[in-house]
């Protein structure tokens, strides 16, 4: 344990529990931060906890004080935006307004933004690689897919109960409509000119109208 380290350590342990606690998450929060800018920046399989040391102004060993490893650090902060992301978008499909008004709502909150601004796909983009050789990322990667259907098919279910939508199967739907907008959210992420965002969104609503039984024209503010 380097000097700094230990003196960080010794200060934590000093502070009374509830500011001892408040200290290590706010300090865990500021590392993982940091984690995803390096690896948006450099990717998975570059980033090193050298580089997330640098970006935070931190050293090597209190990355390791929090962290048992670059694993752990890793896998930490792609959990941390899978939940950040999850929690966007089930406040998106628990909202107020009708279920077709809150799908809407769901499908432009999965589209990419523009490029440069739209960090949650560049991540996912590059987990989904990752994941091909490393399980905790599958893992991980696949609980946010899961959860993103879970989301789109409640909202389907919603309609489906109320009489908006006639659907026979919001399960299956879901699971459809999602694979299409991973697809197309590729597509635009990796190859911008070959789609705008809002031809993906109008690709997404004919999709949708499909699965749920009703004619495009019923979403409104088409662009």
């Amino acid at each position: 344990m380097t000097r700094f380290v230990r003196r960080y350590a010794d200060a934590v342990a000093q502070t009374p529990a509830s500011g001892r606690a408040n200290q290590v998450a706010a300090r865990r929060a500021e590392l993982l931060e940091a984690t995803e800018r390096v690896v948006l920046a450099r990717g998975f399989a570059e980033a090193r906890v050298a580089d997330v040391a640098q970006e935070s102004g931190v050293s090597g060993g209190l990355i390791h004080y929090h962290f048992a490893s670059k694993d752990a650090l890793l896998t930490t902060m792609l959990r941390t935006a899978a939940e950040r992301d999850i929690a966007r978008a089930r406040k998106v499909a628990g909202g107020p307004g009708t279920a077709l008004a809150r799908l809407d709502k769901v499908i432009r909150e999965f589209v990419p933004g523009p490029r440069g601004h739209d960090a949650s796909w560049t991540l996912w983009i590059d987990a989904w690689g990752s994941a091909l050789r490393n399980t905790h990322i599958r893992d991980i990667s696949a609980e946010l897919d899961g959860a993103w259907v879970e989301v789109l098919e409640q909202v389907i279910r919603d309609g489906t109960e109320s009489g908006e939508f006639e659907c026979p199967d919001p399960s299956a739907s879901a699971w459809r409509l999602a694979a299409l907008l991973d697809g197309l959210g590729l597509r635009i992420t990796l190859q911008r000119a070959s789609m705008s965002r809002a031809e993906m969104i109008e690709h997404a609503r004919f999709a949708a109208a499909h699965v749920i039984g009703l004619p495009l024209e019923a979403f409104e503010n088409r662009p």
